[in-house]
């Protein structure tokens, strides 16, 4: 089998590829264990200044086109078997990625995501924590999490909540999926250029090496924009702030629906029928989750993510977890039809929300108590 991740020095810049390109490049344990480790050795490593973090390309078979995603998130099939299984593989998983994602933010040394086609979930904690994040044509960027029964973590208490109104709520609870204008347009890109320029940059630096990392940022930022992209699309988005913050500003998610639904607009009732198959109290979850972060540092998002996600397999332990049954519905048995709990928004309660935030460690002895 293939390495599933790989790892070369170019000039300077360490780059790192996601090597599982039939599964989107979504991360495993062993992929979270190896990223860690190449980051904490690079990190006091003076022959590398600078690190990109890309995805590995699916070659052409059957007469497709090649076709590269950066990260489709975590392996999520994988989350069902463990907890059915009663695996604590999966408490390993979410600690070490959520770890690996706290060090990308902290990293000593610029950071460079390269952001091409599905970039989801698990590939958002990765990307969110660059210095730099190169936003490329091709990009589909989301944080879906609702729709498995799960809420969006790797930071997204973080990076949601520090978007501009309550679009970060909107983001959390509905998941829409972004295009390269919506990344750079809400801020979770920094500039946007064409998927093949980056050959010619690492070739590039291998003829004339950097000298620092921040020289190498700068030098692929003047060749970015050498490469823009000809036509960007329309954003999706911000096109509608003024209805996003008049609804997900509102406390609750049933006040969030019910103005939905008083909206006759086609935006209110196309949102209404995309949150239509999430489960009802991961996005009451979600709401909660994105407005406690935005006051929060860092670290304890991650903390508290931590504890959350503790929750969402040990609350209700199996089959009955409102996650493994998402994964079941989605990936699983493919049915589409997951039996949620409660069915119904109207019947999400405080207390059911409460549950997830409630604490399971003291701080000293939190697997996250080192960030």
């Amino acid at each position: 089998m293939p390495a599933p991740v790989l790892t070369e020095v170019v000039g300077g810049l360490g780059v790192i590829t996601l090597n599982r390109p039939r599964a989107l490049n979504a991360l495993n344990l062993e992929m979270v264990r190896e990223l860690t480790t190449i980051l904490r050795g690079w990190a006091d490593d003076p022959a590398v200044l600078a690190v990109l973090l890309r995805g590995a390309t699916r070659e052409a078979s059957d007469g497709k086109q090649p076709v590269t995603h950066f990260c489709a998130g975590g392996d999520i099939r994988f989350m069902h078997d463990a907890a059915l299984a009663g695996d604590p593989a999966v408490e390993d998983f979410f600690t070490e990625e959520y770890a690996l994602d706290h060090l990308i933010h902290v990293f000593p040394k610029p950071t460079i995501a390269w952001l091409q086609g599905v970039t989801m979930g698990g590939g958002m904690g990765l990307a969110q924590g660059c210095k730099l994040r190169v936003a490329t044509e091709t990009l589909r960027m989301a944080m879906p999490e609702t729709r498995i029964g799960l809420f969006p973590d790797v930071g997204g208490g973080h990076f949601l909540s520090r978007c501009a109104g309550a679009i970060g709520e909107y983001l959390g609870v509905v998941g829409p999926h972004l295009h390269v204008t919506d990344a750079l347009t809400l801020g979770l890109a920094d500039v946007a250029a064409s998927a093949d320029c980056l050959p010619a940059f690492l070739d590039g630096l291998r003829q004339q090496p950097g000298t620092t990392g921040e020289a190498i940022v700068a030098r692929l930022r003047a060749h970015l924009d050498l490469h823009p992209l000809k036509q960007l699309p329309e954003a999706t988005v911000t096109v509608h702030f003024d209805a996003i913050q008049r609804h997900f500003s509102l406390p609750t998610l049933q006040d969030i629906v019910a103005s939905l639904q008083a909206d006759g607009s086609d935006w209110a009732q196309a949102t209404l029928q995309q949150m239509a198959g999430h489960s009802p109290l991961m996005m009451a979850v979600t709401l909660e989750q994105v407005r406690r972060g935005r006051s929060m540092p860092l670290a304890d998002v991650f903390r508290m993510e931590r504890t959350m996600v503790r929750h969402c397999f040990n609350l209700r332990k199996g089959a009955a977890s409102e996650t493994v049954e998402g994964v079941r519905a989605l990936v699983v048995d493919k049915d589409h039809a997951p039996r949620w709990q409660p069915p119904s928004v109207s019947e999400v309660s405080s207390g059911m929300v409460e549950a997830f935030f409630e604490q399971v460690w003291p701080l000293w002895a939190h697997p996250l108590r080192d960030l």
